[in-house]
This record gives C-alpha cells, sequence and structure tokens, in this order.
C-alpha cells in the first residue's frame, strides 16, 4: 500500500510548502474557479493569469516594504543563473566587483563573475571551513567596486548574517535564497537582491529578482549590453513584467498562495517570531550536553539550515537511518561536508522541531 502520511521534510529544497497552500493548490488542480481549466493550462497572457501574478507581486511588495522604485522579477534558472546574470548587467568593463565568500554557494557565485569581469575577493573562509561571517576589519573591500555582493544564509555550512554589515555607499546584491521572507528586511539597503523560490518562497522553478530601476537603466546604456543574450538582461523582464516569454506558470501561482499564507499569520514580522522559537529549541539540545557539535559560531548560526555533527560518521549513518524510519526525513548533510542538516524554513511545523528534539534525546540515551 502506498503511504499518504506526511512525515516531517527537513530538505534543504526543494523544500516543505504550507499545508494549507498544498490544499488549495489541490482544490485549484483540475479547475481554477471561474476559469474552467487548470493553472497549468492557462496562458500566461490571460487576464487570469495576469491577475494570479499582480496579486502575488503586490502581496510581495506589502510583507517586504518594496518601494516603487524596485522592480520584482519573476525569472527563471535559479540563484546559479543569477550568478552569471549580475555580474553581466552591473559589472562594466574596466570596473570590479567585491565579493565576500562565506560558503559554497558564495564561492560558485565568485567562480562565474570571474568568467564576466574582474573580481576583488574582499573575504574568504574556506581555510575554517565556512563556520563564521567576517568580522568588520576583515572585509577587504575596494572603493569605488561596482557592488559587493553577499551571499545572507548559506544552506551547505548553516551560516547566516543576521545583520547585514554597514557598506557605506556600496550598492549591494544579496543571494538571499534560504532565507528570503523569513524575517522582515529593508530592501533600500540593497541594489538587488535575487532567491530560488524552492526555499521559503514556493516550489522550484522560480527565482525572484528585487531590482532598484537605476541599476536597471544604468546598465542599458552601456555599448556592451546590447551584445547580451536577451534572456540574460534585466531590462528585456522589466518592461514585459516577467512576461517577456512564458514564466513558470504554476510555480508563480504558489508563490502567489506562500504569499497569502504570509500575509494572513501577520507577515514577516510574525514568522520571525516562529523561526526563531524553532531555532532556538533545536539549538539548545545541540548544546545541551557536547554529543551532539554544532558547526557555524553560534553568533553565526543560520535559524534556517541547522547543521550539526555527531562523535563519528558512523553514528551520523545510524542518526540518519533511524531518523528516517521515524518520519523525520532529509536529515543527512550535504554531500560535500556530511554530518547532519536540519532545514526548518518558513514551513516548517514547530511540532517538527520537538519531535526532533525528542528523537535527538533518546538517540544520545541509547548511543552516547
Amino acid at each position: 500500500m502506498v503511504t499518504t502520511t506526511r512525515v516531517f521534510n527537513f530538505a534543504a529544497g526543494p523544500a516543505v510548502l504550507p499545508l494549507p497552500v498544498l490544499e488549495e493548490a489541490q482544490r485549484d488542480l483540475v479547475a481554477l474557479p471561474g476559469v474552467g481549466m487548470s493553472v497549468l493550462e492557462i496562458s500566461h497572457r490571460s487576464k487570469a493569469f495576469e491577475a494570479i501574478i499582480g496579486e502575488c507581486e503586490a502581496n510581495m511588495r506589502k510583507l517586504a516594504g518594496i518601494p516603487d522604485n524596485y522592480h520584482v522579477l519573476f525569472l527563471q534558472g535559479g540563484a546559479t543563473t543569477q550568478f552569471s546574470m549580475v555580474p553581466m548587467n552591473l559589472l562594466p568593463a574596466g570596473s570590479w566587483a567585491d565579493y565576500i565568500v562565506t560558503g559554497a554557494w558564495s564561492s560558485k557565485a565568485v567562480k562565474e563573475a570571474k568568467k564576466v569581469g574582474a573580481v576583488n575577493v574582499a573575504f574568504d573562509n574556506k581555510a575554517e571551513n565556512y563556520l563564521r561571517i567576517p568580522k568588520k576589519e576583515e572585509l577587504k573591500l575596494t572603493p569605488g567596486a561596482a557592488y559587493v555582493h553577499i551571499t545572507t544564509n548559506e544552506t551547505i555550512h548553516g551560516v547566516e548574517f543576521h545583520q547585514l554589515p554597514d557598506f557605506g555607499d556600496a550598492t549591494v546584491v544579496a543571494d538571499t535564497s534560504s532565507h528570503m521572507f523569513s524575517r522582515p528586511i529593508d530592501v533600500t539597503k540593497y541594489g538587488l537582491i535575487y532567491a530560488g523560490a524552492q526555499k521559503n518562497i514556493g516550489p522550484a522553478g522560480a527565482t525572484i529578482v528585487i531590482v532598484r530601476d537605476d541599476l536597471v537603466k544604468k546598465a542599458a546604456e552601456r555599448p556592451s549590453y546590447a551584445n547580451l543574450p536577451v534572456m540574460l538582461q534585466y531590462g528585456t523582464h522589466v518592461p514585459e513584467k516577467s512576461l517577456y516569454n512564458t514564466p513558470p506558470c504554476f510555480t508563480i501561482y504558489t508563490i502567489g498562495l506562500v504569499m497569502k499564507w504570509l500575509v494572513a499569520i501577520g507577515g514577516l514580522e510574525a514568522i520571525d517570531k516562529i523561526n526563531g522559537r524553532k531555532a532556538g529549541k533545536l539549538y539548545a539540545e545541540i548544546d545541551r550536553t557536547g554529543f551532539y557539535r554544532g558547526h557555524a559560531a553560534k553568533d553565526c548560526r543560520s535559524r534556517m539550515n541547522v547543521t550539526f555533527r555527531l562523535p563519528n560518521e558512523e553514528l551520523e549513518a545510524k542518526f540518519v537511518k533511524e531518523s528516517k524510519a521515524a518520519g523525520l526525513d532529509g536529515l543527512k548533510g550535504h554531500r560535500s561536508v556530511g554530518g547532519l542538516r536540519a532545514s526548518i524554513y518558513n514551513a516548517f511545523p514547530e511540532e517538527g522541531v520537538d519531535v526532533l528534539v525528542s528523537f535527538m534525546q533518546a538517540f544520545e540515551k541509547k548511543n552516547g
């Protein structure tokens, strides 16, 4: 018999979605109310879909206080495509960009940016296995850089910037993929923000880009801009309101449902408190006896991706096997670093954290 019982999904992405969102999508899957066909079938040029994407953007702007001089784009290709698209649009010839490397994803962003233009690595914590964010005095920023790039939460190593460093007048570009909308954000501190949807925002298939209007216009003025592939120009998507080509309609529809869910529970201030409580419970258990060891420095720990180790790899393998059998799925650490990882995004229920803590206590009693 095939089970339909939902497990607690700790996967890093595609990740857990709010149950009310899944239930509404299920109800609408065959036919959207008043439309007579599935959201999987309707034209992206239809009034029905224009209403869907319009409401989704409106709720995003409401939740994050996005000013009118910022565009909200629904693109494709994941954050990885933005690793190239950002420098293609914002890094002119003869200039350079500063990159802060705090984990695997910011390291990948540097590699792609170097294919496009000059890059200064202002900080790289690889020697310490990416366990912390930089101190202010460690940042080797260069005056006049086209932008400063930062990855605000690293899913693999579990390191998070809880506050944006003071970059002065620099244009800040941020990959916020794994904690976007998990807490309040001051969009005006950034020139461009991007995030893959499949963590906190919705299912895989869409990338949210929030970009300031003057950056789009400045990019379009450069002579070399016309040589960029049309799909890799932000200026292509702004006037078309993300409808230059067929977008991932179902993903955007589901993102819209997630945004409505966030608004309904009280917005980013409310989810911020919930996320703080969930992470606090789990880190308290990790620190309780020393049997479990957190990877990231305590003041840099991610609230979304909790990474930790056991005394040896044999116990870690046993933990993964037994936790999965107990209905706790996705706790194996990333293949590049090993260990254990509990991703507890916005939609992850607090009950699941409580169950994991109880499992950890029982596992320690039996194996400690």
